[in-house]
């Protein structure tokens, strides 16, 4: 199978870097032509990751995004949600006939408030059935220094999605697949966003007993949203059934992708959402977060994204509506989560 990968971020170059290790060909599409010859060079992605180091026979290096989709069968997207369409510009429908789609974006298109999968269906035909999402929790990081980490792979199809999942398992990745496409992905938004407001919360200075309660109250306000949008598996303390051969237990809400993508998320200082909320909490401007940072933090967008479907939904979620009003409507952070205080049990 022919891989291409769209972007040349931390968590696209971590992906490169357990394809590569595992002796599979990249066809890699960088954005600028410095980042470029730099890996060219170096073996090194300068700006992400520098410590992984890549075998470079196994990688084409491109910075057209064109000759990378029309190089593979599987095309894997590793962009902020933010920078998606741009980066597809130039592309047709034609140009992802015969192709899979393994989307590792965690956000929402901000312009249509939708997710990837129903976006590729209607600008270029990309069938539900050729679509497939990879999510964590894993940090890129994690990734770099070999730890332990869980890569959840979800699609429809479940044969070819547990192929694609073997193209990534290693002795420091373990995979798990999922049929729940929609739900999982929906979950990697809603995490991000209570990741932020939990960033928002130490920035105020609130203690690990206040962060504790909030993040037990943002599991259950995701699970709300996630039945409500139809994700399947939102459920604690009941599985349909356990692996014969390893014992693995059947997806429910307390599996990694879900609950256990949410907890490390908050509570990580890997986590740039929790970051950028820091910063927030200790009073600076979402520009001025996102300038100091240098890193997308998808939570931003993804609280107004979130808001606006839910305006037509009206799934109760109000810790994920005061983190959008504190980002987008100047509410100060310390008035938002003074109110939040009394509503959480």
């Amino acid at each position: 199978m022919q891989i291409g990968i769209i972007g040349s971020g931390s968590w696209a170059t971590a992906l490169v870097k357990i394809l590569n290790q595992n002796g599979h060909s990249v066809h890699w599409c960088i954005r600028h032509p410095q980042q470029l010859e730099h890996i060219l060079r170096k073996r090194q992605n300068p700006q992400y990751l520098p410590s992984v180091r890549f075998d470079l026979s196994l990688l084409t290096l491109t910075t057209q995004v064109k000759e990378v989709v029309s190089s593979c069968d599987l095309l894997i997207m590793a962009i902020p949600s933010a920078y998606l369409k741009s980066s597809l510009q130039g592309l047709s429908a034609d140009d992802f006939k015969g192709k899979k789609v393994l989307s590792a974006i965690k956000g929402l298109l901000p312009d249509n408030n939708e997710l990837l999968n129903y976006f590729l269906q209607d600008q270029y035909g990309v069938a539900l059935d050729d679509y497939f999402a990879v999510l964590g929790p894993c940090h890129a990081e994690e990734v770099a220094e070999e730890k332990l980490s869980y890569l959840t792979f979800s699609g429809i199809d479940l044969k070819a999605t547990q192929q694609i999942a073997t193209l990534f398992s290693c002795e420091y990745i373990n995979t798990i697949v999922s049929g729940d496409i929609l739900g999982v992905q929906y979950a990697a938004v809603l995490k991000n966003i209570y990741a932020l407001g939990a960033g928002i919360a130490h920035g105020l200075d609130y203690g690990d007993n206040f962060l504790s309660v909030y993040i037990a109250n943002a599991a259950d306000e995701m699970a709300g949203f996630l039945k409500q949008f139809g994700a399947e598996h939102v459920v604690v303390g009941v599985h349909e059934r356990e692996d014969e051969l390893n014992h693995r237990k059947s997806l429910n809400y307390a599996a990694s992708v879900y609950l256990g993508d949410l907890l490390v998320t908050c509570y990580s200082p890997h986590s740039r959402n929790r970051r950028f909320g820091n910063m927030i909490g200790r009073g600076y401007s979402v520009k001025a977060a996102e300038t100091e940072m240098n890193m997308v933090a998808e939570g931003y967008q993804a609280s107004r994204c979130i808001y606006l479907i839910n305006d037509s939904e009206r799934s109760s979620i109000p810790i994920a509506s005061m983190i959008y009003k504190i980002l987008w409507e100047q509410v100060p952070a310390d008035e938002g989560f003074k109110s939040l205080e009394q509503t959480l049990i």
